[in-house]
């Protein structure tokens, strides 16, 4: 019993199977980095992700056959298309994205909801008020979904609209407990409920994959980071992982217990569904830094300070300090624990004396 595990990042994605033993092979990357128009602003084009996604699916699956396949994505990216056509409507929103950093404080004044530019909501929103009229927006033509329920979509040609629960719980978009849309919150944001995915467990059976060679189930969906929670074993309240990418997650497994709110805590951070299955939720808690491995991809590809990422290591390595250097990793503001979106990446310390590798 093999599967197709396919991983969509904030910067690219993979294809890989899995063997019963656990080991991977047939492993497929594609690098598939956002666009950035205009500062405060992340894009990508969807098409063109479902393109690269079905094209390392299809490489992985030359040599195999699977029994299922697992989806975990990059969370609360945004994506809005018709029905009828299957095309967006303008480019997907990134989750890095700012442009509607005004919405949330004025959703917070006027309604009571706390709800963060890097979730789902106010992206959707944006979409529908912006690029489609008023006909158009409150048609059920209009689908709205985060990353994967677009390629679930596109997998299963239009035949299946859903979400798990690790990613509708972080769109900002349901009650507290993650398990269902929130149609108060939902009606603030001039959204229909109809328009949204329907909401599946993170394991067992959705729907089988017909725009894959030999039609094989989707079995498990998941937020990329809730999977790493689960696939490093954090199943026991008190067990955490720190995972480096994008952006830098730090997750906690809770338990089975249900938090009293959706929004952050007065330490800046989330309460998350951290799997669910048979409708039985898990939960955690989730701090988050919004720029990590992009400060890097930032050095090297916009400022030409090194090479490849790799160089940065024995460039640093080179010097013995800093020297008083400091850097703010604020490149699109800052997360936990000060959710300053206005923030911006500073260098300090900087004198005539300073090289690149402090």
């Amino acid at each position: 019993m093999k599967t197709l595990v396919l991983d969509i990042g904030t910067s690219g994605l993979r294809a890989a199977i899995v063997h019963p033993d656990g080991s991977l092979s047939d492993l497929h990357y594609e690098s598939f980095p956002p666009h950035s128009p205009a500062p405060g602003l992340v894009e990508f084009d969807a098409s063109a992700m479902y393109e690269a996604v079905h094209r390392v699916a299809c490489k992985a699956l030359e040599q195999h056959d699977v029994t299922a396949v697992g989806l975990t994505c990059q969370r609360a990216s945004t994506i809005v298309w018709r029905a009828s056509t299957g095309q967006p409507v303008g480019p997907g929103l990134g989750w890095q994205d700012l442009r509607t950093v005004g919405e949330c404080i004025m959703m917070r004044h006027t309604h009571g909801i706390a709800v963060a530019p890097n979730q789902t909501a106010t992206k959707a929103s944006w979409i529908l008020k912006n690029l489609l009229n008023d006909d158009e927006r409150h048609s059920n033509d209009i689908l709205i979904g985060t990353v994967d329920t677009w390629l679930v979509w596109k997998l299963t040609r239009g035949a299946a609209h859903v979400t798990d629960h690790t990613n509708a719980a972080v769109t900002g978009l349901t009650v507290a407990s993650g398990i269902q849309w929130d149609e108060t919150t939902c009606a603030a944001f001039d959204i229909l409920p109809t328009q949204l995915p329907r909401i599946v467990d993170t394991m067992g059976f959705i729907a089988d994959a017909s725009d894959l060679p030999g039609t094989p189930p989707l079995m498990a969906i998941a937020g990329d980071q809730q999977a790493s929670l689960v696939g490093q074993g954090c199943i026991t309240p008190g067990q955490a992982k720190i995972t480096f990418g994008t952006g830098g997650m730090l997750d906690v497994y809770v338990g089975e217990h249900t938090p009293t709110q959706s929004s952050r805590s007065s330490a800046g951070t989330f309460p998350i569904v951290a799997f669910s299955r048979d409708q039985q939720l898990h939960y955690g808690t989730e701090a988050i830094m919004l720029s990590a491995g992009s400060n890097i991809e930032w050095l090297c590809h916009d400022m030409g300070l090194i090479a490849t990422p790799e160089e940065s290591d024995a460039i640093a390595a080179s010097c013995a300090s800093s020297h008083g250097v400091m850097y703010v990793p604020a490149l699109v503001g800052l997360g936990t624990p000060y959710w300053d979106y206005g923030a911006r990446g500073s260098l300090f310390g900087i004198t005539r004396g300073t090289t690149r590798a402090h």
